[in-house]
């Protein structure tokens, strides 16, 4: 296994027992204090657990070799970890709607909220080294699964902060409905993070181009490295996990030989795997009469 699928699934084998210490944190935090808001981000919590349990697993699968059954390789299994993560992100802004409903309804008077709110910061402060440390490593090796842990981690971070201020104004106002009101605001903003990782993920499903920026520096390597070619069309980019896979017709004279244009294409292969991390191409040679207006003429 390559170096940086070892990172990859080492991340997300720690990210388990940490998302159940971050969780043991909260709830510890919610039962000194009884509040309806750090109840609220304790049961975010309880779906950090589960997505970093999945995430693990789907990133183990995404690095197998490809197969007879899957030619192309396992690459897409995180994005179907990252889609679950977002169902399970809606799932817990329900929970936490009905607590605040229930809340509002019923306000109480915090307990020990001191060493409640610091217990929680603990736990939000280890959340944040952590969703820094997953969406470096995630963005640098192209893993959906890990980025969607860290975004989410992240704005796990957020909702914390949120709560946190929320709970200081409700002591020093003397007002119990704050806490339940701030728990209620935490459920919309957990639903549109969870939103946001499944539309992410979506996109990945549905083989998504590259990146423009990076799709017009394909463009200028084909360019610059396929001397003796006449002219390339149809170039199609898709992105699945961290691999990109990039296809497109290569027009050559028709009296040239096999053996030349396999050389050119040989180069180019060459040149886009040394210059875009985990790409693989895919070339297919025409005679001179293939050319198209519309393509990027190399002579």
């Amino acid at each position: 296994m390559p170096q940086s699928a070892k990172t990859v699934r080492r991340l997300a084998f720690w990210s388990i027992p940490l998302a159940f210490g971050v969780m043991a944190l909260k709830f510890a935090a919610w039962h000194v204090t009884g509040s309806v808001a750090l109840f609220s981000d304790a049961l975010e919590s309880t779906v950090n657990v589960t997505a970093a349990f999945v995430a693990f697993v789907a990133i183990g699968y995404s690095h197998k070799p490809a197969d007879e059954g899957h030619p192309f390789g396992h690459h897409k299994a995180e994005y179907f970890s990252a889609v679950i993560e977002g169902v399970l992100i809606a799932l817990a802004a329900l929970m936490i709607l009905r607590e605040s409903v229930m809340g509002l309804m019923n306000p109480e008077m915090l307990d020990a909220p001191i060493l409640g709110l610091a217990i929680n910061g603990a736990a939000g402060g280890i959340n944040a080294a952590w969703a820094v440390l997953l969406l470096r490593v995630g963005k640098r090796h192209r893993s959906p699964a890990l980025q969607a842990d860290g975004h989410h981690i992240l704005s796990d971070v957020v909702t914390s902060v949120g709560v946190i201020l929320g709970l200081v104004l409700a002591i020093l106002f003397n007002e119990p409905r704050l806490d339940p009101l701030l728990a209620l605001i935490v459920a919309f903003n957990v639903l549109w993070q969870g939103w946001k990782v499944i539309a992410s993920s979506f996109d990945g499903l549905m083989d998504k181009a590259i990146e423009p920026v990076e799709a017009a520096r394909i463009h200028d390597l084909i360019k610059d490295h396929a001397n003796g070619a006449i002219e390339a069309h149809d170039i199609r980019t898709r992105m699945a996990g961290r691999v990109s896979f990039v296809e497109f017709h290569l027009v050559v004279d028709g009296d040239m030989t096999v053996e030349a244009s396999h050389r050119i294409c040989d180069r180019l292969e060459a040149v886009l795997k040394k210059e875009i991390d985990g790409v693989q191409v895919i070339i297919h040679v025409e005679p001179a009469y293939k050319a198209k207006d519309e393509g990027v003429r190399l002579a």
